[in-house]
């Protein structure tokens, strides 16, 4: 297919296409949270319980790295080469990880897993903006969220499975979870080798490397600190020293993207357009609420109430379908009417609602209130996520939709880090006196007294487990099954009563989050996809070469649009002319066209690379 070729696919070709890169989604998302189930299991069979953190450090700092890269080399030389390198990346980190034979090895192979999961996350949703129009987006985005959401509920069974399996066809049970992806990956490669074609026009950039070098020396150490700072210290030597080599780091990738201008991995430029600084920041906030909260639901379900960590996968089940109906609403109503501005600001709100009711659930709050908060959490992150990434995907310039999908993920990615590691530190940093508290209010109850006597030993090794601050001493809490109820209930309260602060704090983020998204501008919604939109740019130029009857008219349409909208088309092709790069001050908040669209892009402050400006300005 020729690179001017109208890219237009039936709705057949979209599903084809998106049944492999739903694999691809459902690979990496699944293996976030099958490895954290059995991430115990591994680490006392490769003997490295004490270094464990590190096989989840090195997947995180390998898969954030990776995620803008892959969005900027994608829009030099397309998407299919490298969706197709990060599975098979995948594939590869994935059969080592089962053969790992101690846990460095599994930290060092997990990192070689990370770079291919990076590939996926940001190229999946790069190459829907490619071919589908941002008016039908949302639509079969949705899909992809339900699939994220199932691998939330089937990663704690499955790995729940496979960890409690001594073996399954002579090999030991946990290797499954790395083994199992390989099948699956193999199935996505060739399903995506074989539908995928997207023309792509290929121009001349310089790559930056010393942005992408400046990255790395960025974010190895800040995400490094972020997962193991409780266990250091936040302000210990190593912590310090983290700090001060990644802001050395930021300025170096500051000055770095600066001088590489419209070639830098990450152009600054993007941030002076409205839409993409809010969603981009929206995102940010987001991420580390959401992460903050999906974290500790988990450990309520099992050390309050008594779930397995399969049990609790499933007990999640309302938050998922949340988020699968929201996403599903929010795309088909988008499809319909062309407005996506609503969707977040009601999501944000939701999620708010939900952190604050959350955070007034305690040990003895009946389960199926926890679940309706659960399914409000959930429809509130439907209807924030992929509108969000819409809008962004939607204000670009068509050949910059790599750079632009790769960077909202990544600052969701960031936040959700940031998010993780803020709200476990603060919730083991309350636990040893919300605990102590709940004992010592609970020590002057009759029933108290009566267990205590039964057994003194037992009221000490449970607040000795309580008040480490640990939070390994919380990865098995069976033993607080085998216990009298009113020994066991204090340490519930004492852990619910933390977990409400945590809650509490996520929900005043997530205000700063509302606040935030107020300012993301309605605009116009595509009709065409990025595809399409660019071979409408490069058919000019074919047309000069090779003149025809139409050729005036061609030339003539070039010059009526606006540097990074749309070419105009027939009226009956139902696309309006000028597209979604209209002023954001003209079009925030009301999704009125305005009458003109020359320069509109400038106007936002998304300005146009120099290959793509109009053939007559050059």
């Amino acid at each position: 297919m020729s690179s001017t070729t109208s890219p237009t696919l039936s709705h057949r070709q979209i599903v084809t296409i998106l049944a492999g890169l739903m694999m691809a989604m459902f690979l990496a998302a699944l293996d976030q949270t099958i490895v954290s189930t059995a991430m115990r299991t591994i680490a006392d069979d490769l003997g490295g319980f004490s270094i464990q953190a590190w096989a989840t450090t090195a997947f995180l700092i390998t898969s954030t790295i990776a995620t803008p890269l892959y969005g900027k080399l994608s829009d030099i030389y397309g998407r299919k080469p490298f969706i197709l390198f990060a599975i098979g990346i995948f594939i590869v980190g994935s059969a080592l990880c089962g053969v790992a034979d101690s846990i460095y090895q599994l930290a060092a192979f997990r990192a070689v897993q990370g770079i291919g999961a990076g590939g996926l996350f940001s190229l999946v949703f790069a190459i829907i903006g490619d071919i589908v129009p941002p008016r039908e987006r949302a639509k079969y985005q949705g899909y992809f969220l339900a699939v994220f959401g199932t691998s939330s509920v089937l990663g704690p069974v499955l790995g729940g499975f496979f960890a409690g399996s001594d073996s399954l066809l002579g090999i030991t049970g946990w290797r499954w979870i790395f083994y199992i992806n390989v099948p699956i990956a193999l199935a996505a490669f060739l399903v995506v080798l074989r539908v995928l074609h997207i023309p792509h026009h290929r121009t001349d950039h310089r790559i930056d490397w010393p942005g992408a070098l400046a990255l790395v020396v960025t974010l190895v150490p800040l995400l490094t600190v972020a997962e193991q700072g409780r266990e250091w210290g936040w302000g210990s030597g190593r912590s310090v020293t983290c700090y001060a080599i990644g802001a050395v780091g930021l300025v170096l990738f500051l000055v770095a993207e600066y001088f590489y201008k419209e070639e830098a991995l990450l152009p600054l430029r993007l941030f002076r357009g409205r839409t993409f600084s809010v969603a981009s920041t929206s995102s940010f906030i987001l991420g580390m609420a959401m992460f903050g909260g999906l974290l500790t639901l988990p450990l309520y379900l099992q050390i309050v109430k008594g779930a397995t960590p399969t049990e609790a996968g499933l007990m999640l089940l309302p938050l998922v379908l949340g988020i699968m109906t929201g996403s599903i609403v929010s795309g088909q109503v988008i499809a319909r009417t062309g407005r996506y501005r609503i969707f977040p600001v009601v999501g944000s709100l939701l999620m708010i609602v939900a952190l604050f009711l959350f955070s007034r659930i305690g040990a003895d709050t009946p389960l199926w209130r926890t679940m309706l908060v659960m399914a409000l959490m959930g429809l509130g992150l439907g209807g924030n996520m992929q509108p969000v990434i819409t809008a962004a995907q939607n204000a670009a310039n068509p050949r910059e939709i790599g750079v632009a999908t790769s960077t909202v993920t990544f600052f969701r990615s960031m936040g959700g880090t940031l998010g993780a590691a803020v709200f476990l530190s603060v919730l083991f940093s309350l636990m040893p006196d919300k605990i102590r508290a709940a004992f010592t209010a609970a020590a002057t109850t009759p029933e108290f007294q009566s267990a205590a006597r039964a057994d003194p030993g037992v009221v000490e090794q449970i607040r000795s487990t309580a008040t480490s601050g640990n939070a390994s001493s919380f990865n098995n809490t069976s033993f607080l099954e085998r216990l009298p109820a009113a020994l066991a209930h204090p340490f519930k309260v004492g852990f619910s009563d933390s977990m409400s602060v945590v809650f509490l704090v996520a929900a005043f983020i997530m205000v700063v989050g509302f606040v935030v998204i107020l300012f993301l501008p309605e605009l116009p919604l595509r009709s065409m996809s990025a595809a399409q939109q660019r071979a409408a740019e490069e058919a000019p130029a074919a047309a000069a070469s090779a003149p025809s009857p139409n050729g005036a008219a061609a030339a003539a349409a070039v010059i009526a649009r606006d540097d990074d909208g749309p070419a105009p088309v027939p009226a009956a092709a139902g696309i309006a002319p000028g597209g979604a790069h209209e002023s954001d001050e003209v079009a925030s908040g009301n999704g009125h066209q305005p009458s003109h669209a020359a320069g509109a892009h400038e106007a936002e402050g998304e300005g146009t690379p120099s290959e793509t400006k109009p053939r007559h300005a050059r």
